[in-house]
């Protein structure tokens, strides 16, 4: 039983949920969110006080990092001696702090991202301005508590005079919260405390005007002065951060791209690959050379251009497609009050003061009592020296020290501290000079214990000492703006001319969803028929078009795949195309029933959908242009399982047909149809009854006469003309389009308006395939039920049909089409 009792039953949701609990707050708390009020992280926090403690400071002689690193491991924190070593470096680092806080000698790594030298090989010591986030902390002007083996004691934070967090930001990742806080001016901080001391209810606008926004080490330009303002505000929001670049023009007529500037955080040598690996693989055209020309002066990246290319236009791909442009996402996460918090521009600077006023309370109720108690004790000194000749003769009467201190006390009423003062008191400290100078020494304290009583008892003298200081640091250690900010994000205007040589091609696609792109010749040496494909699958779209349009793929589960001509893979027409979810991730399930061809996004034309379940969605085609398209774009929005059946590129004048499979069909206007947003559901195209669906929708001319061509499930092929019907309105019924049969009914299976020179493929259930030239069918009444031309009994119903494609040049010389 003794056994038994050593364990508890416990649920494991309950132990796992206690112990990651504790854990959660132990690294939210002391490991990876700074502290609001000194801006740093315990780790931080520890090494700057044990190289203070060590007196490793900025007015002394360098010394071994590993013996800082030995210090804080032995006596802070009991962690991995690289993790220290790494904090240790990177407060060292200029292209990573705004004003670094430990100096070092020897490689403290490269903004190429090369790691630091080992510790036992680096020295290092306090910067100059960390000395301000130490000073007065002997003057318990903050709380101290034990380290980890009750050995020592150690700030729970720094004294802090200028606000830490703010000038040197901090990044960082715990379980539940994450930070992002940029690093900022010193002196445009320092400005914004001092403004907000003197007008707390100062707007962000206000402050903004003291504190534009961030300042990275790095240098480089800020886009977009509404995410500054949104994250001063809520402690998150969204800018653009580029490069400082200029376009040099040299001899020859050819220009260079000059790179002096990198955003913040950015590895310059993998940038300068990336680029280079850009033009090697010709994704963009015009770059002749790479080169990185760095040095210790300064940063310079080199691109150097072919002749007569569009500097500015490759200048702004690569600002799209490379880090020479991030984004940096403000998430302004401390530690306040021991709670994570996402901190406002406001909530930081209110935290500081708040902190400051604490601090300076401290400072001044330490100095007062030091202060008091000097001046009692040279109160008692001088009284000593008015009656020198009686303390004398007391004193050589007395046994001991102790006596004489009973005797003074006891004759002289001198206090214990006095007393002992006076027979401590060195004989050459009784000439006349020592006397004036203690009586100097009790009005200076006497002047500077009023001074500290009117600190503490009137708030604005105690603001007042706030704004010195921080007035101070700033003198000491302020230093021009390094980043640029500029009110809007640019538009990226880039030539496509300038990543992809114009060239017409055949783009193929099959419905099992696999496409390519060809070029001319391997096309013109071919035949159509030796296109490699699999069984049962068949080619659905052919067509020419130029490297620099863009293809739209439309799918039956109401997406669309956004995809760039010059992007889909260069095959020969005999080799299979590759498939669709190798480019763009797709559903299983899901099959692009529709390729349309773009050159030019305008606002002429629309992008028509109908659904199988009866809507049809006209949204314009400008709309359907993005820029990020790796992943498939809801281009209509489904109710369950309902699909799209076709798609359409229409100009706005066009007629629609839509077709149900009970053999109805449905003759109406485009402009019945009404533009809305990409993503909507669109609305009702045909009314349909229940177990009704719609099988195809197809668009014509105005003032047309298309043929129109109707496949059912019994091998039935009817041609009829459009005469037949009467235009109605969406919504609508429609006529009838078949005989109705009360035994073995027609249903219709494939909808297509067709061409004399058309030809129309059917498929049967047993994988038989015929083709039918819809010319040769007679042209019929709409009480019809057409001609036979497959025997069922034979080969099976027919479940599809599809028109087989024609090689179209789909524009025309002038990019119309």
């Amino acid at each position: 039983m003794a056994e038994e009792a050593k364990y508890l039953d416990l649920p494991l949701e309950e132990v796992i949920g206690d112990r990651f609990g504790r854990y959660s707050k132990y690294i939210i708390q002391d490991r990876a969110l700074p502290d609001v009020r000194d801006g740093l992280k315990p780790v931080q926090r520890r090494i700057l006080y044990a190289m203070h403690q060590e007196k490793n400071t900025h007015d002394k002689p360098f010394r071994k990092s590993a013996k800082t690193v030995g210090t804080v491991i032995g006596n802070y924190h009991p962690h991995g001696d690289s993790s220290v070593y790494e904090a240790l470096v990177r407060m060292s680092q200029s292209w990573k702090v705004k004003k670094e806080l430990v100096e070092m000698h020897g490689n403290n790594g490269s903004v190429d991202g090369d790691p630091p030298a080992a510790m036992r090989y680096t020295e290092a010591r306090l910067s100059g301005i960390a000395s301000e986030l130490m000073q007065d902390i002997d003057k318990e002007t903050v709380d101290f508590i034990p380290n980890f083996d009750d050995t020592d004691y150690e700030p729970i934070v720094l004294p802090a005079k200028y606000p830490n967090l703010l000038v040197n930001g901090s990044t960082g990742i715990s379980s539940g919260y994450a930070t992002d806080i940029p690093p900022h001016n010193l002196a445009e901080v320092i400005d914004a405390v001092i403004y907000k001391i003197e007008h707390p209810d100062a707007s962000i606008d206000q402050l903004m005007k003291k504190l534009p926004g961030p300042d990275f080490p790095t240098g480089g330009i800020i886009q977009g002065k509404d995410g500054i303002r949104k994250a001063y505000e809520t402690g998150k929001g969204k800018i653009v951060v580029r490069g400082q670049a200029e376009i040099e023009t040299l001899k020859g007529g050819r220009e260079q791209i000059a790179i002096n500037e990198l955003p913040f955080d950015v590895n310059k040598a993998t940038l300068v690959k990336k680029m280079d690996e850009l033009r090697l693989e010709r994704k963009v055209e015009g770059i002749s050379e790479v080169r990185d020309e760095s040095d210790r002066t300064g940063l310079r990246i080199v691109i150097e251009m072919k002749k007569d290319i569009d500097s500015q236009s490759v200048l702004n791909y690569l600002y799209k497609n490379t880090d020479l442009q991030v984004s940096f996402n403000f998430n302004m996460v401390a530690i306040s009050d021991k709670t994570p918090t996402v901190m406002t521009l406001h909530g930081i600077l209110d935290a500081y003061i708040s902190h400051q006023r604490e601090v300076i309370k401290r400072q001044s109720e330490h100095d007062l009592r030091k202060a008091q108690d000097r001046a009692h004790i040279v109160e008692g000194l001088i009284y000593a020296v008015s009656i020198l000749d009686d303390v004398i003769a007391t004193i050589r009467q007395a046994n001991d020290k102790k006596d004489a201190k009973i005797q003074l006390q006891n004759q002289y009423q001198f206090s214990e501290k006095q007393a002992e003062a006076i027979v401590m008191l060195q004989l050459y400290r009784l000439t006349n000079t020592d006397v004036t100078q203690l009586e100097e020494e009790a009005k200076e304290l006497n002047e500077r214990i009023a001074y500290l009583q009117t600190i503490l008892s009137d708030e604005n003298k105690l603001l007042d000492v706030i704004k010195t200081d921080l007035k101070r640091v700033k003198k000491s250690y302020k230093e021009k703006r390094q980043t640029q900010i500029q009110d809007e994000v640019e538009d990226l205007q880039i030539n496509l001319e300038v990543m992809v040589p114009s060239e017409d091609i055949v783009v193929s696609l099959t419905r099992e969803g696999y496409i390519k792109r060809t070029s001319l010749r391997s096309f013109g040496a071919s035949n159509i028929d030796d296109l490699q494909k699999k069984d049962e699958d068949y080619l659905t779209h052919l067509f020419e078009v130029n490297t620099t349009d863009t293809l739209l793929l439309f799918t039956n589960k109401g997406h669309y795949l956004y995809m760039p001509v010059h992007e889909l893979p260069d095959i020969k027409w005999k080799d299979m195309g590759q498939h669709i979810a190798n480019l763009i991730p797709i559903d299983s399930s899901e099959r692009v029933i529709k390729a349309i061809p773009v050159r030019e996004f305008d606002e002429h034309h629309y992008i028509l959908s109908i659904s199988r379940e009866g809507m049809i969605k006209k949204s314009l085609l400008s709309d359907f242009k993005v820029q990020r398209y790796n992943r498939p774009i809801v281009g209509m929005k489904l109710k369950g399982d309902d699909e799209v059946v076709n798609v359409h590129l229409t100009n706005g004048h066009q007629e629609i047909f839509v077709t149900s499979q009970t053999g109805y069909g449905l003759w109406y206007h485009e402009a019945d149809v009404k533009a809305v947003g990409v993503k909507a559901a669109g609305v009702k195209a045909m009314n349909l009854k229940e177990q009704e669906w719609i099988v195809n929708g197809e668009v014509f001319d105005e003032l047309t006469n298309p043929q129109l061509f109707v496949v059912t499930q019994r091998g039935a092929c009817k041609r009829m003309s459009i005469d037949q019907f009467e235009q109605g309105s969406r919504a609508q019924r429609g006529l009838v389009m078949l005989k109705e049969l009360k035994q073995k009914p027609h249903h219709i299976v494939g909808f297509h308006v067709v061409k004399d020179d058309h030809s129309v493929v059917i498929h049967t259930e047993n994988n038989e395939v015929h083709t039918v030239l819809p010319i040769e069918v007679k042209e019929q009444t709409r009480q019809n039920n057409g001609s036979f031309m497959i025997d069922t009994d034979q080969k099976g119903e027919v479940i599809n049909t599809y028109v087989q494609p024609e090689y179209t040049k789909w524009f025309n010389h002038e990019g119309e089409e």
